[in-house]
């Protein structure tokens, strides 16, 4: 191995070094920074589920994983970059103070941040309390459909008339959609009285495991909600392969092994109308940590449900605990637990299809209710 190869592996991440022997010109920060955005155009390339001129909403969270996400697609947009990104990107940002009992000033003080750090992007946006949650319709508790499958030549399709058409690209702010900014405008109005019976749908969970389930659900109909009433078609979220290797274990121990396929894929269109993404499913924690500090990524850190919580509070977070701790002594764990998700599929029992199963009426997917005879009762 070159001396620079040697100097590459030690500045950067162990999982680099392959990709890092055939370049021998560049220096450590830069062979990183081709691999960081090679691995998100390739994870969007190789799906092929973000069509060209299509509209997607990019769920920014504040945390390291969604404010990256939300720099690969700026970089992907950018006059500099090797090929751009052909889809419209907007921004939504889900304050969630009212479900960990943070201040109202906290919580305006919080979305103003955002804001700013929105603004810079050019990007539309929209800052929605999670108390709208409490205002939406039963419909967005029944699948809508989903349109017609479309072949495999649809994609190259979509390019070629893309390629086509004569407008600016990217879009300039100017051209985007007018009443985008009846939501950048101002911060929205917090309402006491909605902000009351969030708490109080929140208390009477009698755990916190449940209260962690809940508010993911809650925050999952609201970003879809937005998704549809905003025009667009994908939802794109910031979820990296350290979470996901955490929340695949603690939805095993909460029962929910029958969902993971919709929970950890890439794709996952069990809304019917809005399908969402997880780019940045390939990406570990430590990569983006170093990602984000050798690049000047900003991030916020904005408290939330589980923060500062005990170990043994919620199955979930004692599932991270584990993990981490774990993976601090073996390495390959978090890429392990990956992996296996990877292989993960939905299958319908009998002659049960995806439009016809009774689904959840909270998360919309299948209910495994199906129950064979298990091995105890047949040796009986």
């Amino acid at each position: 191995m070159s001396k620079f190869s040697s100097i590459c592996f030690h500045f950067c991440v162990p999982r680099l070094r392959p990709y890092v022997a055939g370049i021998g010109s560049k220096r450590p920060p830069d062979c990183f920074r081709e691999y960081f955005i090679h691995k998100f155009r390739a994870m969007l390339g190789k799906n092929r589920i973000i069509f060209p001129g299509e509209k997607v909403l990019l769920a920014v969270s504040g945390g390291p994983s969604s404010c990256s996400m939300l720099s690969q697609v700026q970089e992907g947009l950018s006059q500099n970059a090797h090929k751009k990104l052909r889809f419209i990107p907007g921004i939504v940002y889900i304050d969630e103070g009212a479900a960990a009992g943070r201040s109202v000033d906290d919580r305006k003080t919080a979305m103003a941040q955002m804001q700013t750090l929105f603004e810079a992007t050019g990007f539309p946006f929209h800052l929605v309390p999670l108390e709208q949650v409490l205002d939406l319709s039963p419909s967005v508790l029944v699948m809508a459909p989903s349109p017609s499958e479309q072949p495999g030549s649809a994609y190259k399709a979509a390019v070629d008339q893309f390629i086509q058409s004569k407008g600016h690209w990217p879009p300039r702010p100017q051209d985007q959609d007018q009443d985008q900014d009846l939501d950048q405008a101002s911060l929205p109005d917090i309402q006491e009285s909605h902000t009351q019976l969030l708490q109080q749908l929140m208390s009477s969970t009698k755990t916190q495991t449940a209260r962690e389930e809940l508010l993911s659900m809650l925050r999952q109909h609201l970003l879809v909600h937005t998704a549809r009433t905003k025009g667009y078609s994908k939802l794109m979220l910031g979820d990296c392969c350290s979470r996901l290797a955490v929340k695949l274990l603690s939805s095993i121990a909460l029962g929910r092994g029958a969902q993971l396929a919709q929970d950890t894929g890439f794709s996952d269109s069990r809304y019917g109308d809005i399908i969402t993404v997880r780019p940045m499913r390939d990406y570990s924690s430590k990569e983006i940590v170093f990602y984000n500090h050798m690049f000047k990524v900003p991030s916020i850190f904005i408290p939330g449900l589980d923060t500062m919580t005990a170990d043994k509070s919620s199955i979930q977070r004692l599932t991270e605990s584990f993990v981490t701790k774990l993976q601090a002594d073996f390495p390959s764990t978090v890429s392990t637990i990956y992996r296996t998700s990877e292989k993960l599929q939905t299958a319908w029992k009998g002659s049960c299809a995806a439009d016809v199963c009774d689904t959840c009426l909270l998360c919309l997917c299948a209910l495994d209710t199906t129950v064979g005879d298990c091995s105890y009762r047949l040796f009986l």
